[in-house]
């Protein structure tokens, strides 16, 4: 069982990393392969970071993924700030948001919740705002 969604297999290739600031959620390290066209952080990173930062929220809300399936169904974004050098996120869901995620898995068996990440470069600067949706199913137990 994955502790962290740093250690998928995809997320590993790309070198997500926890962040090193115990304010901040994941962090992408700092690296020309990151680069686009203008020697800045490509959008595709940042999406990345975006999405494995809403997965990361979320696995310390459960404290693990046993038990559910979380499956992303939406992410929208804002690029606000070319982003330099390392990048760090945060990410929040609002606590009525997780209070009727809990509701709905334990009536329904499945749930919908929006993450919000926010994503800042080594400088400070705001590079990307994001939500993510994700549908979440809990997983029946297999008959005996």
């Amino acid at each position: 069982m994955k502790s962290s969604v740093t250690e998928l297999p995809f997320n590993q290739f790309i070198g997500l990393q926890p962040a090193d600031s115990p304010e901040k959620l994941l962090q992408l390290p700092a690296g020309e392969q990151y680069g686009n066209h203008l020697g800045t952080v490509h959008a595709s990173a940042l999406l990345a970071l975006a999405e494995a930062s809403s997965g990361e929220f979320l696995l310390r809300h459960f404290g693990s993924s046993e038990g559910v399936v979380p499956v992303v169904r939406r992410l929208e974004a804002k690029f606000r700030k070319p982003a330099n050098g390392s990048v760090t996120s945060v990410a929040s869901a609002a606590p009525e948001a997780l209070t009727q995620l809990n509701t709905d898995l334990a009536a329904r068996g499945r749930a919908l919740i929006t993450i919000s990440v926010e994503l800042h470069d080594a400088s400070g600067a705001h590079a990307l705002s994001a939500t993510v949706e994700w549908f979440i199913q809990r997983l029946s137990a297999s008959p005996a």
